[in-house]
C-alpha cells in the first residue's frame, strides 16, 4: 500500500514539473530499491530461521520415532546422551529435506 501511494505521488508530480523530472524519478528508483534490498535481508533472516526450526523439528520427530518404537528411554542413568541425540540428528534426514525444501523458499 506505501508504494503503490507513493507511485501515485510521483505519478502526479511529474507532470506538473518542467525541470528536474530525471532527479525525482532516480530518487524514487533508490527508494525501491533500498526498500527491496531492506525486504530481501528480512527474508532471508525469515528463512534461517525457518530453516532452523524445521531441522528442529525433523529431529524431535526421528527421536520420539525412536522411542515410539521401542528403544527405552534411560532411567537416569548416565549414558552418553549427547551422541545418541546427535546421531539422532545425523539421521533425521532433515539435510536432505531442507536441500530439497530450500529452492522453493529462495528469492531469486
Amino acid at each position: 500500500n506505501e508504494m503503490k501511494d507513493e507511485i501515485n505521488r510521483i505519478n502526479h508530480s511529474l507532470p506538473n514539473r518542467h525541470a528536474g523530472k530525471t532527479a525525482v524519478t532516480q530518487q524514487w528508483m533508490e527508494s525501491v530499491t533500498r526498500r527491496l534490498d531492506h525486504y530481501k535481508a528480512e527474508h532471508k533472516a525469515l528463512l534461517k530461521e525457518a530453516t532452523t526450526l524445521l531441522e528442529l523439528a525433523l529431529w524431535k520427530a526421528k527421536i520420539e520415532e525412536k522411542e515410539d518404537h521401542g528403544e527405552v528411554k534411560p532411567k537416569r542413568v548416565k549414558i552418553d546422551t549427547q551422541s545418541k541425540r546427535n546421531e539422532r540428528r545425523i539421521m533425521s534426514g532433515a539435510n536432505i529435506v531442507i536441500k530439497n525444501v530450500l529452492p522453493f523458499l529462495e528469492l531469486k
